[in-house]
């Protein structure tokens, strides 16, 4: 994560609790779609920019990754990931995706699972990645969608009896800063268009390989909820390869 909310000790202990949190890849509604697109890790330089729990990279380590380095901003999501850490291949920095350096050419493949949505420019992300991603290596993320991220809240509008009627869509071209609301808490993230998603990977000569909106998987459909999941989209998966 990017956010310093999740060193907050009542939010990370709701975070905690949340599906995604407790089991893993298995509670994670997009893994499914998103593990679809994943490459061949065998020997595999992989990289995890806002890594939490190290989920994803102890993934990489069970399929062959090389080498594996996760980085987040959370102390306390570093400390859950190294308690659960068996693999020697895994190292877990704790520091500020958007600035830290590597070597040029160090990793075949870039990985982040909702976390760019925190990060003010992400075009300057992009730009670090090119940097340290090698030719012809893969970027694949995960964010927040457009619609969803637009008009701010991030929650639904009710009718009278207090039931779902439809979901806010507002500013959509107005990039920038957004003050959403999530587990009860105030979060700073940042609006971007779709088109500055795809554009700015363009632009810096990454070829687009998939572009994808996961749905709930029909496995999860019986939980509270999931269901108004297929009433707008709320993720966006995108993987690129580094054509340069």
């Amino acid at each position: 994560m990017t956010n310093n909310n999740y060193d907050n000790e009542d939010f990370f202990e709701k975070y905690s609790e949340m599906s995604r949190s407790r089991l893993g890849l298995s509670g994670a509604g997009e893994w499914p779609t998103l593990e679809k697109i994943m490459p061949d890790l065998k020997g595999k330089d992989f990289l995890d920019l806002g890594c939490g729990y190290g989920w994803h990279c102890f993934y990489a380590a069970e399929h062959g990754a090389n080498k594996i380095v996760g980085v987040d901003l959370s102390k306390k999501m570093l400390e859950v990931a190294n308690k659960k850490n068996t693999s020697k291949k895994i190292e877990f920095i704790n520091a500020d995706i958007s600035n830290i350096e590597f070597p040029e050419n160090s990793f075949d493949i870039v990985f982040s699972s909702l976390t760019f949505h925190y990060l003010e420019s992400y075009e300057e992300m992009i730009l670090n990645i090119k940097k340290y991603l090698k030719p012809e290596g893969q970027l694949i993320f995960s964010v927040e969608h457009p619609i969803f991220t637009a008009q701010g809240t991030q929650d639904w509008n009710y009718d009278e009896r207090g039931e779902i009627k439809d979901f806010p869509v507002d500013n959509y071209f107005y990039e920038g800063k957004r003050d959403a609301i999530f587990l009860g808490e105030h979060v700073t993230k940042y609006h971007r268009t779709l088109t500055t998603y795809l554009e700015d990977l363009l632009k810096n000569d990454f070829k687009v390989e998939h572009i994808i909106e996961p749905m709930p998987p029909q496995s999860m459909m019986d939980e509270p909820g999931m269901k108004d999941e297929m009433r707008r989209p709320m993720m966006l998966i995108i993987s690129a390869k580094n054509s340069k």
